[in-house]
C-alpha cells in the first residue's frame, strides 16, 4: 500500500458495508488498489485458486477453486463490491501463504494511518474510527503476528501523520499504544543517508521524470546546493525537489 494516510482522509465517498452494518466502505480507494494490485501480480492471480465460495449479491459469486483474478475483476467491475473483495483478497493470500504455496510480502508506507484519527465523518457528522473502514479492518488483520509463509515491511510517516504534533517522530508516539502494542514485536531498521552515489542516482531519477523544473536544478551547482540542503536524506530531498 502506497500511502496509507490516504484512507483515512478526504474520501469522496462512504458507503455502509452490505456485509457488516457497523463498518464504512470506500469503494474509490478500494478499487484503485485493485487496479493497482492486479498490475503488480496478474500472473500470479491467475496462479492463486480461491478456497471457498464467495456471494457478492443474489446472483453474482465466485465458486471455490477459481483463479484469485476473478475476485480482483469482480470488485473493478462492481464497485459496490471493491471493499469486500480486497478483504477477499488479503484473506486467501494469508491462508494460502501459510500453506507454503508461496512467499508474501506485504508492504505498507505510512502504517501509522491504521491507528489514531481521520478526518472522515458519517452522515451525522460524527468522527469514523480507523477501525470502521472495512479497508483498515481488513488490513490490521494482515499486520498480526498470526501467520506465516512471508513478511510484513512498514514505514510509519510523520508527514502524513494526521493529529499528531510535528515534532513528533518516535515509534510510540506515531503508533500511539494500540498501534505500538499490535505491532510488537518487531525489528527497527535504521534508514542510513544517501550514500554519493545513491544521491546521484535520485537525483539523476528526479530529472528523468522531470520533476525538477527550476532551470538552476539542473547545473552543478543546483546538484550541490540539493544535496547540501537536504544532508542527503531522502525525505528532505523529496520535500525540497516538490517546489521546483
Amino acid at each position: 500500500l502506497p500511502t496509507a494516510h490516504l484512507w483515512v482522509k478526504n474520501c469522496r465517498e462512504l458507503l455502509q458495508s452490505s456485509y457488516n452494518k457497523d463498518r464504512l466502505d470506500q469503494p474509490l480507494q478500494a478499487s484503485a488498489w485493485l487496479k493497482n494490485f492486479k498490475i503488480s501480480n496478474e500472473r500470479f492471480l491467475r496462479e492463486i485458486k480461491t478456497q471457498k465460495k464467495y456471494m457478492w449479491g443474489k446472483r453474482e459469486s465466485t465458486e471455490e477453486g477459481r483463479p484469485l483474478g476473478e475476485v480482483v475483476d469482480q470488485g473493478l467491475a462492481r464497485v459496490r463490491s471493491a471493499s469486500d473483495a480486497v478483504g477477499v483478497v488479503l484473506k486467501e493470500l494469508k491462508q494460502q501463504s501459510q500453506q507454503g504455496s508461496f512467499r508474501l510480502l506485504v508492504a505498507v508506507d505510512g502504517v501509522n494511518a491504521l491507528w489514531g484519527r481521520t478526518t472522515l465523518r458519517k452522515e451525522d457528522k460524527s468522527p469514523v474510527s480507523p477501525e470502521e473502514l472495512t479497508l483498515v479492518h481488513n488490513l490490521r488483520k494482515m499486520m498480526r503476528n498470526d501467520w506465516t509463509g512471508g513478511a510484513v515491511v512498514t514505514t510509519l510517516s510523520q508527514t502524513g501523520s494526521l493529529f499528531k504534533p510535528s515534532s513528533a517522530y518516535l515509534p510510540q508516539e506515531l503508533l500511539g499504544k494500540e498501534g505500538f502494542d499490535a505491532l510488537d514485536p518487531f525489528v527497527p531498521i535504521l534508514v542510513p543517508n544517501y550514500s554519493p552515489r545513491e544521491f546521484e542516482s535520485c537525483y539523476g531519477y528526479y530529472l528523468e521524470r522531470r520533476w525538477l523544473q527550476h532551470e538552476k536544478a539542473r547545473t552543478e551547482d543546483g546538484k550541490a546546493e540539493l544535496q547540501f540542503l537536504s544532508g542527503s536524506n531522502p525525505r528532505q530531498l523529496d520535500r525540497l525537489a516538490g517546489p521546483l
